[in-house]
């Protein structure tokens, strides 16, 4: 078979590869065609290291070939994301999942199974989904179901009016980056029903991508400048990681509040003016985070509280972010919610007019626990007008959050109403959900109470204890000699040993010298109570192997 030739490439060839062109070309019979401008050029690049030109050097394989090496490594990535840290899906997370797929292969080990109790996974945990909701959600997705007569007509009636909020009368299309307008008028309706009249403009809402994306983007804003004038974050310790997570990817400086542990989990103005104070010597502080009821400490904050963060944050300037997604999990007899939105109004144009707040709220948690879905909605209050319009501009950048979360978020604050076909079951299985959950979160405290060497604040709300653990000198030293945090040695040991998967304090941040775990109180109450009696068991064996 003869060769093919080569055809000579054009200049306007030529100019498509570029600067480059002549190496391109080299060994495809091309020599003829490289002018000497371009050996000129030739020669000035072979001159510049492969460093300084930005390209990947090249080593040796194994085979004896030249190998080219990584564009990305470790070393040439972003340094702020190897700062970002995320404890509920960590290593000890990882390790379970080892665990579960030694299990199915039939490795042999001192449990049947684990228990994961370390994240806010409602459904993975075995909590039933809303029925009203999934029923409009598979209407929305597969509209043919309309004519089924097995669905209720309200849930066909809602259907229909999110489909005709949707381009196209299809889930599957974009909406507008603000999201939905008739589910955001629906939030501001709710909110002003949830707030007792406080009035609400629809404008102020952005539907987002759960709260996380809520969070994220108000951080994306608040964070500038350099050195000591670089934004600071206020956050309680201990902490959601997801805000210490976006503050190391920023760049930003997180600064740490300390919550009271011996006052069930409280907020002293005291403990916010020291953190301040200290924070201004070496960055521009900005903004106050409260989470509300508490993840991982599960306290609810009295309005005399809130009043007086809100009062702090205009005597010091600072930007407010009230993250309240578990507004409707509150179990403790004499505890309440109170929105931040709703007290700041309460206090008077002084506040009301002045204090910029935004508000957070998920379809993730509460009795919905629809994590999947990631639907969530922010409110702005008090924004600069000029900032607003950023803000938009920033949220077009992703487009739309998802569609179907922005549909459940509709259902949650507009749910079937007295009279309506879906009524007296969606309250049916809403009261169960919220009253099995404040009974589980009793029986946690009261378990791990019984235990020497364990002490537990009363769960008043959320999905979570944050109990304090006794870790002898013993064990805190080999922790130590490993290279690990105490309470993260704890925690891996009684993985090891019992399949329980809870997350080590120190993972959320605590008070040094102290050491805690933060567990879920989501299981089904029959694996919840075999979770309790293995950490039980567990505590007393490891205090006992290391005293």
């Amino acid at each position: 078979m003869s060769a093919t030739r080569l055809q000579p490439l054009s200049h306007r060839h030529l100019q498509l590869l570029g600067p480059r062109r002549s190496v391109l070309l080299a060994g495809v019979g091309s020599r003829s065609l490289t002018s000497p401008l371009l050996s000129s050029s030739n020669r000035a690049l072979s001159s510049l290291s492969t460093t300084r030109r930005g390209l990947p050097k090249e080593k040796m394989s194994e085979n004896g070939m030249m190998s080219r090496a990584k564009v990305l490594t470790i070393d040439t990535m972003n340094p702020t994301v190897k700062k970002v840290e995320y404890a509920v899906r960590g290593p000890i997370v990882a390790r379970a999942v080892e665990l579960e797929r030694e299990l199915s292969e039939g490795m042999k080990k001192p449990f049947s199974e684990v228990i994961k109790a370390n994240i806010g996974d409602a459904h993975a945990m075995g909590q039933q989904p809303i029925t009203f909701f999934r029923q409009v959600l598979a209407l929305c997705s597969y509209p043919e179901l309309l004519s089924d007569s097995t669905f209720p007509e309200d849930a066909k009636s809602r259907a229909c009016s999110i489909l005709n909020s949707c381009g196209g009368n299809s889930m599957g299309s974009y909406s507008p980056s603000q999201g939905i307008e008739s589910v955001r008028q629906d939030v501001a309706r709710y909110i002003e029903r949830r707030d007792g009249g406080v009035p609400c403009d629809p404008d102020n809402i952005y539907l987002t991508t759960g709260a996380s994306d809520g969070i994220v983007t108000m951080l994306k804003l608040l964070v500038c400048g350099e050195g000591a004038t670089r934004a600071g974050v206020m956050i309680s310790i201990p902490q959601y990681p997801l805000y210490s997570a976006a503050l190391a990817e920023l760049g930003a400086v997180q600064i740490n509040y300390y919550l009271n542990e011996e006052k069930f989990w409280s907020l002293d103005i005291s403990e916010l003016q020291r953190a301040l104070d200290e924070a201004r010597l070496y960055c521009n502080p900005r903004a106050l985070c409260i989470i509300n009821p508490g993840n991982p400490t599960g306290q609810v904050q009295s309005r005399e509280c809130i009043e007086d963060v809100i009062r702090f944050a205009a005597q010091e300037r600072l930007f407010l972010m009230a993250d309240e997604v578990y507004q409707d999990n509150v179990y403790a007899e004499g505890c309440q919610f109170h929105s931040f939105k709703k007290v700041l109004f309460e206090m008077g144009p002084e506040y009301s007019e002045t204090v910029e707040l935004a508000s957070f709220h998920s379809t993730s948690k509460c009795y919905m626990g629809e994590c999947g879905f990631r639907g969530g909605y922010m409110e702005i209050i008090n924004m600069d007008d000029d900032v607003k319009a950023q803000l938009t501009k920033l949220l077009s950048v992703r487009l739309c959050p998802p569609v179907p979360g922005q549909a459940l978020m509709d259902l949650v604050v507009n749910p079937p109403q007295p009279g309506e076909p879906s009524y007296e079951r969606f309250i049916k299985e809403r009261t169960a959900t919220l009253s099995t959950l404040a009974e589980k979160a009793k029986l946690t405290e009261q378990v791990l109470n019984t235990v020497q060497g364990i002490s537990c604040n009363p769960v008043q709300g959320a999905m979570y204890s944050f109990p304090r653990i006794t870790i002898p000198e013993k064990a805190v030293k080999e922790a130590t000699d490993m290279g690990q945090q105490p309470d993260m040695f704890y925690c891996m040991k009684m993985l090891e040993e019992t399949g329980i998967c809870l997350v080590p304090g120190s993972g959320f941040g605590q008070r040094e010298g102290t050491y805690h775990f933060r567990m879920t109180i989501l299981p089904r109450t029959d694996k919840l109570k075999i979770l309790l009696n293995k950490v039980q068991e567990f505590h007393l064996k490891f205090t006992q192997q290391y005293s």
